[in-house]
């Protein structure tokens, strides 16, 4: 059976070649199809090309030059959406046919065949939504084979309507015909749909509702400008919108979400709108407006029309742009309505902080009551949720922050064919990952652990990528942390395997390996920089500031230096109060608590009272080498920041001050960090001479970016100590410190002029969104010993 066939053409002539080729990879929803059929069509071959959860099969017969050209054309001109990670051919008998066609779709055993991520709305779809003339004019569905939801609407491979959430749509005959007609732009787009036969959008307020595109955008553009919190149902979840710039409107929104002063997104409607609010080059412009659309952090415009409170004390703008024909609509005129529609709007998860999103209209209608005043909504069901993706740009390259939507699942190629292996990730900014074969899938982010309702969307990703993967892991891998809840879940699944199957891995040697990973680079060796706030240690204290070496074998690691220890007083209660962590420091590095120093006087009587106590019984506390509590202690020492209402709170604060400093043309100070012999990097050096320079009236931004100088140069003078006594190996800098992009380009910049090769983020995060990554590679190449025991001795 074939859906699509061509021009008859003559048989081959004798002599002619026939070939049978396999294509791997993003190649179903993707035009691939088309593009094959287009192809062979063109140099006269007959054959087929047909799909299965597998790959792309192809039979092309012919001259053997046509032959020939078709192989070597078929990867350099497929379809932009596309990517093809592997090519077999095999040898096939000769069979004459007087056409080339398009075969109907089959299933397989297998490995299955990759899934492509959601894509933004293409331009010839836009074109289309806002012509008067076209069908689809002002459609919330519009889509095609090169743009629209993918990953968050499929069930199951192959990828065809029936195993997405659009089979509950019926096509209508114009639909139909389109879907069906290769030459068509979109022949077997399974999300395909019309206003006669697609999802509808609705506005619902107050017990009164408004269908259509005309009425729901209408009635939902009124209510944002007089200041309504609005949820809108996207492509992946419900988000929150409201004015960007109203203090009091911002204001309830935090209130509702309880996020106090965390920064928001902003949708704009275009280019020209983003550059009115932030300064952006070249690099940033070309991934804001790229298939994926994720949130680009960007310089915001001193000038910029957007309240204060949408990013409080911040120099960055997070923007968006639309990426679903919904978007385009809200910030677009309604035909007849003397509404004028906003050009920029605050778009954040409709969620409270810290709850997983919001995608299930049922659960949409126990949770939205209390977060929003109306909802803009639609009936296509959402199978995956999936957030938005955040980035910064970083020497013309994308630096994950948060790594979701328009990414994920692609997979990242591991060289090498793995076991099946299923990672869990770790307690902040969760991700799992599944090994299948010789490619990674993370899944999209799924948030902090530790309520019930994120251990459900947890099981979610794992069931939805074990399912599309018809694969059951061998081995399940975890931090070793005992109290993480991801180690509690991995051991309850991994005893319900065939044999035991738990494997261990160090929090930093997953961060290191993750970043191996994702360059192609496992068995190289690399001195891994891996800076973070907190992992858990072989020795079971709290590491983060750590200097490990690998070698050929990537599942071991030696520790050949960290930060030095400084016991953190009240745990997590000094991760919230960086003053107390500043107390700490300042006690190690043997400098009085005296009041002129603001994180003494941030802190109460009693709480230094409690300090005090717990430092001199060392009760109480934990010892603790991490870099990143090392960063929010110096926050508090120059002033800027002793409480925190989100996660590194205090090291942003830093970073932006350090960067005013740098951009003032602060330069490196006289004080440093001492590198002992045992490998130990000394910060009491650098604790000195702060307080001696703020004492001094030294101002600081000055101060921020001294110690961000401080800090890249021993990354420096440790590397180059490691490479004068061994074989030069890259440098590989990791973990969520490193999200800290002055901190980053200092580092790269002495390192590379020593001339050693630097390594950094550009597919995974370097925070712990990107830890499972590194947590199943580890897993899958060391399969034995398999123990509740350390991953590297």
């Amino acid at each position: 059976m074939v859906t699509g066939t061509r021009d008859r053409v003559e048989p081959p002539a004798v002599g002619a070649r026939r070939a049978r080729l396999t294509v791997c990879g993003v190649v179903q929803g993707v035009g691939f199809r088309p593009y094959v059929h287009r192809l062979a069509s063109e140099l006269g071959l007959t054959g087929f090309v047909g799909n299965d959860a597998l790959a792309v099969f192809i039979e092309v017969h012919g001259r053997p030059a046509a032959v020939a050209e078709f192989e070597r054309r078929l990867p350099l001109e497929a379809p932009p959406t596309s990517l093809i990670t592997e090519i077999r051919e095999s040898p096939v008998g000769a069979r004459a046919e007087s056409s080339f066609v398009i075969a109907t779709s089959n299933t397989a055993a297998g490995v299955r065949s990759l899934v492509s991520p959601d894509i933004a709305t293409c331009e010839r779809c836009v074109e289309e939504l806002c012509d008067p003339g076209d069908r689809r004019y002002r459609h919330p569905f519009i889509t095609c084979t090169d743009c629209g939801p993918r990953f968050t609407i499929i069930r199951d491979l192959p990828y065809d309507r029936p195993a997405t959430t659009m089979a509950q749509f019926p096509m209508c005959a114009r639909c139909a015909d389109e879907y069906a007609d290769v030459g068509d732009r979109r022949f077997h787009a399974q999300p395909i749909a019309c206003p006669d036969c697609g999802p509808t959008l609705s506005f619902t307020a107050g017990g009164v509702r408004a269908e259509g595109p005309d009425a729901a955008m209408e009635a939902a553009q009124r209510a944002l400008g007089a200041g309504a919190i609005v949820a809108v149902k996207g492509v992946g979840g419900y988000h929150l919108a409201c004015r960007a710039d109203d203090d009091a409107v911002l204001a309830r929104l935090r209130a509702r979400k309880a996020r106090d002063e965390k920064p928001f997104a902003l949708l704009v409607r275009d280019r020209t709108v983003a550059r009115r609010l932030a300064a952006i080059d070249s690099d940033e412009e070309r991934v804001l407006t790229g298939r994926a659309r994720p949130i680009v952090l960007v310089p915001r415009l001193a000038e910029a029309p957007v309240a204060e409170s949408v990013a409080p004390g911040n120099p960055l703008l997070g923007l968006l742009l639309p990426y679903a024909p919904v978007h385009h609509l809200l910030l677009a005129p309604v035909p007849g309505s003397d509404v004028a529609p906003p050009d920029v709007l605050v778009m954040t998860s409709a969620n409270i902080s810290d709850e997983p999103l919001c995608f299930d209209d049922r659960d949409a209608a126990d949770r939205l009551p209390r977060l929003a005043d109306a909802v803009l909504g639609h009936d296509r069901p959402i199978h995956v949720p999936c957030d938005d993706s955040v980035v910064r740009v970083v020497d013309g390259a994308e630096l994950p922050i948060r790594r979701s939507r328009g990414y994920a699942p692609l997979p990242v190629p591991l060289g090498r064919r793995l076991p099946a292996t299923l990672a869990v990730g770790a307690e902040l900014k969760n991700t799992c990952c599944l090994v299948d074969g010789a490619n990674a899938f993370c899944s999209a982010h799924i948030g902090d652990m530790g309520s019930t309702d994120t251990t459900r969307a947890f099981d979610r990703a794992v069931g939805q990528l074990t399912t599309l993967h018809r694969l059951a892991p061998e081995v399940i891998a975890a931090d070793a942390h005992p109290g993480y809840l991801t180690r509690g879940w991995a051991e309850q699944h991994a005893g319900g395997l065939d044999e035991p199957a738990l494997r261990l891995v160090q929090h930093h040697h997953a961060h290191v390996v993750s970043l191996l990973a994702e360059h192609g680079r496992l068995g190289s060796p690399v001195l891994g920089v891996a800076f973070d706030g907190t992992g858990y240690g072989d020795d079971g204290t709290v590491w983060g500031g750590e200097f490990l070496l690998l070698g050929e074998d990537s599942t071991r690691f030696r520790r050949l230096g960290h930060l030095r220890t400084v016991d953190l007083p009240g745990g997590d209660a000094a991760v919230r109060n960086p003053c107390r962590t500043a107390l700490a420091y300042l006690a190690a590095s043997e400098v009085a608590w005296d009041a002129d120093l603001p994180p003494v006087a941030a802190c109460t009587n009693p709480e230094r009272a409690v300090v005090q106590a717990q430092l001199a019984a060392r009760r109480g506390t934990v010892p603790c080498s991490s870099m990143g509590r090392l960063f929010d202690a110096v926050a508090a020492l120059i002033g800027l920041r002793h409480r925190i209402g989100y996660e590194a709170q205090a090291a942003i604060d830093l970073e932006i001050c350090a960067a005013a400093g740098k951009a003032a043309g602060a330069q490196p100070g006289d004080w440093a960090f001492v590198l002992g012999g045992d490998g130990v990097l000394d910060y009491r050096p650098v604790i000195r001479g702060l307080v001696d320079e703020l004492r001094r009236g030294v101002d600081r931004p000055t101060l921020a970016y001294r110690f961000h100088a401080a800090v890249a140069a021993a990354v420096a003078d440790f590397a180059r100590r490691v490479c004068d006594r061994a074989p030069t190996p890259a440098v590989g800098l990791t973990g969520g410190v490193f999200q800290n992009v002055l901190l980053l380009g200092e580092c790269t910049a002495r390192l590379r002029a020593l001339g050693l090769e630097v390594l950094t983020h550009r597919h995974v995060p370097p925070n712990d969104g990107g830890l499972a990554l590194g947590q199943a590679v580890i897993a899958a190449l060391g399969r034995a010993p398999l123990a509740a025991a350390q991953s590297h001795r």
